[in-house]
């Protein structure tokens, strides 16, 4: 995983109310809103978070700790499905543990690289800016919304709980100590594909399926139980609603369309 989301990833609250957004309402009489496509003009996060901006103002982003149920509680039947799901995990082929270590590394471009193939293009060459800006921004957007929720409940990872391994060793002291839900890596993959899908139509199943497998590999890595990656979707699902009602994403996204239409 990229440093700038490792970070951004295990320490939201300190900075999550001062990630400014760069949307602006225009006049009716305006001219047409043309959307940054250079982090330089976006903006990043923070000096210690160097992300582009999302879309959204927090104070407009929606509030997962409000939408989200609490976790699973002990001894009930959705902790044990939970718990289930672990030990499946620990049993999945070594082809699929390649690849939930592979779906931990939020570093662009590689964390698009497994939809290209399924898009028929390049997402991340340079030859499609406002398409790259929209996943990016929109990524940000993904992983920012799962904090309330996260830094409140601060549930413990599958991996700790069951002093056990993940397929990511080197992230493991980092994730100790970070909340387990929901899972901001799901969020994350559920949005690229819901950006995806609109942009590509034609593919929406086979995105879909992607960017499901993409928060399954969290379970499949064992960093994450189950129910965090629902309501990873979930939270996903509810940034991706909020952001169609967003002018310069909404613009940003039919010109990405151009883009992958070669226009």
């Amino acid at each position: 995983m990229a440093k700038s989301w490792k970070l951004l990833l295990i320490a939201g609250a300190a900075w999550l109310p001062a990630a400014c957004a760069t949307t602006a309402s225009a006049p009716v009489d305006a001219p047409a809103i043309v959307p940054p496509t250079s982090i330089e003009d976006v903006g990043v996060i923070s000096e210690h978070y160097p992300l582009p901006k999302g879309y959204l103002d927090p104070a407009d982003a929606p509030d997962s700790l409000a939408l989200l149920p609490a976790p699973p509680a002990a001894g009930t039947a959705a902790k044990a499905a939970d718990q289930q799901a672990y030990v499946d995990a620990i049993s999945a082929p070594p082809e699929r543990q390649a690849l939930a270590a592979s779906d931990a590394d939020l570093n662009w471009p590689h964390v698009v690289s497994s939809f290209e193939p399924i898009v028929g293009m390049s997402l991340s060459d340079g030859t499609k800016p406002h398409t790259e800006m929209l996943l990016r921004r929109a990524m940000t957007d993904a992983g920012l919304s799962t904090y309330r929720a996260k830094n409140h409940y601060q549930r413990v990872r599958p991996f700790v709980e069951n002093e056990a391994g993940s397929c990511t060793p080197d992230e493991e002291d980092v994730l100790r100590t970070d909340g387990s839900y929901p899972s901001g890596h799901t969020a994350i993959g559920w949005m690229l594909a819901l950006v995806l899908t609109e942009l590509v139509p034609a593919k929406e199943d086979e995105i879909l399926k992607r960017g499901y497998d993409f928060g399954q590999s969290r379970v499949i890595c064992r960093v994450h139980w189950y129910s965090d990656t629902v309501s990873g979707r979930n939270i996903a699902s509810a940034t991706f609603a909020r952001l169609q009602a967003d002018p310069v994403f909404r613009a940003q996204a039919e010109l990405a369309k151009k883009e992958l239409a070669g226009e």
